[in-house]
């Protein structure tokens, strides 16, 4: 099949730089995102480093990491998850403003950082659940 994929292809996970990669890529959005007082409400004070700890642990899975989210937190169930919380245009805006600044720190290939951005802005969008 002229269409197959090898059998030896890294994965994106993997061509980026793996583990490291994604410390640095999550670490960058959350020293952003502490800056911004309107998205940090939304966090837990008291459990900062947990939640950066499970962006860290959902964006390695997503990209073919070992699946340490699944493992220890369940599906990821993206859209259930932030249902209690108010995500509004705004935030979604707020949001990609840091994760697009923390993509930027990261010597990514123009393909690779092509992705990484289209799948931040799809489901920053698919998170909106309420009016500004």
């Amino acid at each position: 099949m002229a269409d197959a994929i090898p059998q030896d292809e890294q994965s994106y996970y993997e061509r980026v730089g793996g583990h490291e990669t994604f410390v640095r890529l999550i670490r960058a959005f959350f020293v952003g995102l502490k800056t911004d007082p309107d998205l940090v409400a939304m966090y837990p004070a008291d459990d900062m480093d947990g939640a950066e700890a499970r962006l860290l642990a959902f964006f390695e899975q997503y990209w073919g990491g070992p699946p340490v989210f699944s493992r220890t937190r369940g599906a990821p169930l993206l859209r259930q998850r932030h249902m209690p919380y108010k995500v509004t245009l705004r935030m979604k805006e707020r949001w990609l403003h840091h994760m697009h600044a923390a993509i930027s720190t990261i010597p990514f290939s123009s393909l690779d950082e092509l992705l990484m951005r289209d799948y931040v802005e799809r489901a920053a969008a698919y998170l909106v659940n309420a009016d500004d």
